[in-house]
């Protein structure tokens, strides 16, 4: 089959009928027809038409190893630097189609799903544990072009250090049963960014597990598996209008908890199980974090030039871009873009040939722009803020352009270099990214795409290699390192 476009990825959503619910009812009908749904659908189909689009296909797709078929570029393993760097374009290429706004635009989990198939060799004479699933697995989502959510966070109901749940009915997802045609599952895991807008969800264990091993799995399973069900948060969409909710409209993702009420994995789809071990050390060993990182920063380059972008645009309607404290605010993120920038191409400059002989990108300049972008953009968003002040509130809706105020508006709500009309879109758009609940929604996500800022900043220290460092100031000082 290979590469699919649009058309093919709604038609399959539709026809699973995946269990999803909102605002406490059932989703019912084709979900590509729902007002909540709808948007984001449409303009993920937009990026599967991409990669068929003639003046796109080459940097967008590659030649399967097994069929032939063109195959979405971001399942490629890379053997090369030219292989990574193709990447990277191919990934800059989707994020462009949505201005970043689309944190979980298809590359980013095949290129997690492949990350973990190119390390599956570490599973191998481990207890429980079947790295020829996962191959197998990674091959037919590459070849079907297959689309993802993933969860890997179990629900807060006790963030201490050491927690071992207690009640009576599972709340965090957990193996309750092994039978000869598989493990069943129970309980709850967080945060499906898209869940039920997919072909499967990809379920991966993060973390410690020393006492709750039965938390300790890997597989994939369809969307539509007997006893899944997707619960949605509320809607962050304003309206269809684009005028009005010109991000909102189009890019709301959806978030959910999906729960398992006795789902049967079966052990075709299993790639681990019970064993806390083995879930800490893959995610450690494996190229995860270089390859999802990767994809990561490349999107949130292009949404910080988009950001850039639309800062420079408001400044020039109403001519403040002549003050220095406004130049100051945007050369803000100007250099939180350079900084980005520098830190991907470093980190594919640095790359080697990992010991799965996969080109991995240098995973430290990744995780320093993953410490690094959590605090970069609620500023950029607080500069966008700045920049329009009182201009943020008075915003008409595109129906007040289209009625017997016009003329007001026009006179009244004129930029120095817009018309009313296309100052109220550019503010509208403005307010959207920072100050609607989608913005807001937005701003959350970037904080803590992978995690606690703390820990991440915690994880980049005890991962840094300082000890060269401190050796330089240790030889000036005449210090030996014994104690």
């Amino acid at each position: 089959m290979g590469a699919i476009n649009g058309k093919a990825y709604i038609e399959r959503i539709d026809s699973l009928n995946n269990e999803i619910w909102l605002d406490g009812k059932k989703v019912e009908g084709p979900i590509s027809s729902h007002p909540v749904f709808k948007g984001i659908i449409r303009e993920k189909a937009a990026l599967y038409d991409m990669q068929l689009d003639p003046r796109f296909k080459d940097k967008m797709t590659f030649r399967s190893p097994e069929t032939g078929d063109p195959i979405g570029l971001s399942y490629m393993q890379p053997k090369s630097m030219g292989d990574l760097k193709r990447r990277r374009e191919m990934m800059e290429h989707w994020a462009a189609q949505s201005f970043g706004m689309m944190g979980r635009s298809p590359d980013y989990l095949n290129s997690v799903l492949m990350s973990f198939a190119s390390c599956a060799g570490f599973l191998e004479g481990k207890e429980n544990s079947y790295p020829q699933n996962l191959v197998a697995f990674y091959k037919q989502a590459r070849e079907k072009d297959l689309s993802f959510t993933h969860t890997f966070v179990s629900p807060q109901v006790n963030r201490s250090q050491i927690y071992v749940e207690t009640s009576k009915e599972p709340i965090a997802a957990k193996v309750v049963d092994v039978k000869p045609d598989g493990i069943v599952i129970k309980g709850a895991r967080l945060l499906a960014t898209q869940g039920g807008l997919t072909d499967e969800v990809l379920v991966f264990s993060v973390g410690k597990f020393l006492f709750n091993e039965d938390e300790a799995f890997a597989f994939s399973i369809p969307s539509n598996a007997k006893g899944l069900k997707f619960i949605c948060r509320d809607t962050f969409i304003g309206g269809s209008s684009p005028f009005n909710h010109p991000l909102s409209s189009r890019y709301e993702e959806m978030d959910s908890v999906v729960v398992f009420d006795n789902v049967l994995v079966p052990w075709d789809r299993v790639f681990y199980y019970n064993d806390g071990e083995v879930a800490e050390e893959f995610i450690k060993r494996s190229s995860f974090h270089a390859f999802a990182k990767h994809q990561v920063v490349t999107r949130q380059i292009v949404k910080t030039e988009f950001i850039l972008g639309l800062a420079q645009l408001l400044s020039e309607t109403i001519k403040v871009d002549g003050y220095q404290h406004i130049q100051e605010k945007v050369s803000e993120i100007i250099i939180g873009l350079e900084t980005m920038k520098a830190l991907l191409e470093k980190a594919e400059n640095h790359a080697a040939i990992d010991e799965f002989g996969v080109m991995r990108p240098n995973v430290i300049p990744l995780n320093t722009a993953s410490a690094v972008f959590p605090k970069l953009y609620p500023r950029f968003t607080e500069i966008i803020q700045i920049i329009g002040a009182s201009g943020m509130i008075t915003i008409p809706t595109e129906t007040a352009f289209h009625s017997g105020i016009r003329p007001d508006l026009d006179l009244y709500l004129q930029g120095a270099t817009r018309s009313a009309e296309e100052r109220v879109k550019i503010f509208r758009l403005a307010w959207d990214l920072t100050m609607s609940s989608f913005g807001t929604r937005g701003m959350q996500y970037e904080r803590y795409f992978f995690g606690d800022p703390v820990r991440i900043a915690s994880s980049l220290y005890n991962e840094y290699p300082k000890e060269p460092y401190v050796n330089v100031v240790r030889r000036l000082l005449g210090i030996t390192d014994e104690q």
